[in-house]
């Protein structure tokens, strides 16, 4: 990954508030009227430095430049996409890539070195260099197909939201499957497992951030979503945490937990199996607003019921809070501490295909591990079944620039 020290400078730029033009040098009269010259919706580039002389202007891909080749100086991107210049032809990785953010007004431009000789359009930074979405790996358990399996072909599965809003569908293979084409940045909460639905297939939840109403996406067993359903009318955004959890009250269906913004109080809504929640009931006091990390993780001490991993922030423990009929056990540290280096917790069910609940991170820019380090770590903890986890397992190192795991 490279990004040309003039890039580098009109980003800072940016940052300040200043203009690149400044920055650069470029406000001279001549290179502003040959920069404003590039019409809105497309890609430009001159083979002189303050953006004079002849223009190269494209809106679609090009796998080679022709007479353009190694020779882009300056260049504007006002398109809606990101512009990835390769160094090789046909949108080669091997050689060097830089990445210009969309800038529809064209205002923000600078230089770039004497190397491009391909350019590509993608909706996210990430796609210039890496596919939209990361690899995920995961074995077929013994077990039937269920929590955390939206496919029914028993291996654990994750939905993957990119910084367009796009949503992917991760089987478990290192593929990945397009299951929303956009606006899921409209969500501030995805969760989670179980079936809401009664049909047998695990289901998405999402709140809507406008709203704050609640919506069902009822899986279509193939790791695709069905039409929404309305599931909360209204003031969801009154909860700072949302937990699909699995049956937790005990007669079969799956329920949603929440945290309270207001009390730091923890609601059970129990799952109808028909679509709907039922009325809530009050099954933690309060104290609930110092824990930033809430997931359902299945049965993880081995009892048949599944329970609840929780981070506290103040001291980066980890707690799990075993599930009893209709409530929370007393809760038993699971991790001393350091887990504030985690930016995202997942349920998945069974990874490791040992018939057990195991727990998966994604990792903050402060982690530092054995082979892996900073922002988009994946990491395994292997579940004994005993409420215990296992030693960490770097698994991928590709998890960043990304919008949400679920």
């Amino acid at each position: 990954m490279r990004v040309s020290l003039l890039r580098r400078l009109a980003t800072l730029a940016t940052t300040l508030g200043l203009t690149s033009l400044g920055l650069l040098g470029a406000a001279t009269t001549p290179a502003q009227a040959a920069i404003s010259d590039c019409p809105a919706g497309y890609f430009c580039a001159w083979k002189t430095d303050n953006g004079t002389g002849a223009m190269f202007k494209t809106n679609t891909n090009k796998a080679t430049l022709g007479t353009w080749d190694n020779t882009f100086q300056s260049v504007v991107n006002r398109t809606s996409k990101y512009a990835c210049l390769h160094d090789d032809p046909n949108y080669s990785r091997t050689g060097g890539v830089t990445s210009w953010a969309p800038d529809p007004a064209g205002t923000e431009w600078g230089g770039s070195q004497r190397t491009v000789s391909s350019v590509s359009f993608v909706a996210t930074e990430r796609e210039c260099w890496f596919p939209a979405y990361p690899e995920w790996y995961s074995s077929t358990t013994p077990q039937a197909a269920g929590f955390g399996d939206l496919n029914a072909d028993r291996k654990a599965d994750v939905l993957v939201r990119d910084k367009a809003g796009r949503l992917w569908f991760l089987r478990g293979d290192g593929t990945g499957q397009l299951v929303g084409s956009g606006g899921w940045n409209a969500m501030n909460a995805l969760v989670r497992h179980g079936d809401f639905s009664g049909d047998g297939r695990e289901d998405v939840i999402a709140r809507e951030a406008s709203t704050g109403k609640l919506w069902l996406y009822p899986g279509a067993g193939t790791g695709s979503l069905g039409a929404r359903k309305l599931m909360g009318n209204g003031g969801w955004n009154a909860m700072s945490r949302i937990v699909a959890y699995g049956d937790l009250s005990g007669d079969g269906r799956s329920d949603v937990l929440a945290v309270e913004k207001a009390t730091g109080k923890l609601w059970l809504y129990p799952g109808t199996g028909s679509g709907t929640l039922g009325a809530r009931r009050l099954i933690g006091n309060g104290g609930w607003n110092a824990m930033n990390a809430l997931v359902g993780a299945g049965d993880m001490n081995g009892d048949g019921r599944a329970d609840l991993i929780v981070r506290e922030a103040s001291t980066g423990k980890l707690w799990l809070y075993p599930g009893r009929a209709g409530a929370l056990g007393s809760r038993v540290l699971i991790g001393s501490g350091g887990w504030n280096v985690m930016d995202t917790f997942l349920g998945l069910g069974d990874v490791g295909s040992d018939g057990r609940a195991d727990l998966v991170t994604i990792t903050k820019s402060s982690y530092v591990g054995e082979s892996c380090r900073g922002v988009g770590c994946q990491l395994v903890y292997q579940g004994r079944g005993n409420g215990t986890l296992g030693s960490r397992v770097e698994t991928a190192n590709d998890w960043f620039g990304l919008n949400g795991f679920f």
